[in-house]
């Protein structure tokens, strides 16, 4: 499908005078950011600053007895129609029609953006980061040697959206896995939360995360995953 695609540098140009300053609106899309400023870096020589708006952290925010906040999830919500699933159009469109329905359940629930905003607070929710891999000890009645989990060593990084830093480290240890504090040669996963609350990271990439970029450039056998994934691999656990 790309064997005659415009390359990469050029795609780059365009897509940048296309974006412009405006307000990038995605599903997952710290995610994606992360990928677009490290092009616009190598292939522009200058950062892409700009602001951009996460519908899923919307949708889990207005939607907090749901299980999953898949795109897939939230367009079978809504009644919407996506034939064409993960091919980028396609879901491009799905996602500006689940943001103008999850605009209006703001609306509906908070009255205004406003007071929607307030209630994402910069400093709770996420309990506390000074909890080490030392501290948490597994419960061997919980093991699932069938896990993708069982037997790999997993790090988290910012703030996850449906547990503390704490809990996560459990279900980890409880399924067979190995929690470490920081990145290491042994790391199988890097889990990634959310940095958007973060003053001392730039360009949405802790410290962790470049080490196991390097890390993974260099050869290592470690996958750098979005928090999504790592709910996706806990299955019914959760």
């Amino acid at each position: 499908m790309l064997a005659d695609a415009p390359k990469t540098p050029e795609v780059v140009r365009v897509f940048s005078k296309f974006l412009g300053d405006s307000i990038i609106v995605g599903y997952n899309v710290s995610f994606d950011v992360n990928f677009l400023h490290d092009n616009f870096m190598e292939h522009l020589s200058k950062p892409m600053t700009n602001d951009y708006i996460d519908a899923m952290r919307m949708a889990r925010k207005l939607y907090p007895e749901m299980n999953y906040h898949r795109l897939r999830d939230m367009v079978e919500l809504y009644g919407i129609t996506n034939e064409h699933e993960h091919r980028a159009l396609a879901d491009c469109v799905a996602t500006a029609q689940c943001f103008e329905k999850l605009h209006e359940e703001v609306l509906k629930q908070y009255e205004n953006e406003e007071s929607f905003i307030k209630t994402y607070s910069h400093h709770g929710g996420g309990g506390s980061h000074s909890v080490k891999a030392a501290d948490i000890q597994g419960n061997e009645s919980k093991i699932n040697a069938d896990s993708p989990l069982y037997n790999q060593h997993c790090v988290f990084t910012g703030k996850l959206e449906k547990f503390t830093r704490e809990e996560a480290m459990q279900i980890v240890a409880d399924l067979g896995g190995i929690n470490e504090d920081g990145v290491t040669k042994n790391t199988n996963f890097l889990i990634l939360g959310n940095n958007d609350y973060c003053a001392t990271i730039k360009n949405g990439k802790s410290n962790k995360q470049k080490k196991a970029e390097k890390n993974k450039f260099n050869g290592q056998d470690i996958e750098i995953v979005p928090e999504t994934v790592f709910y996706d691999m806990l299955g019914d656990t959760m």
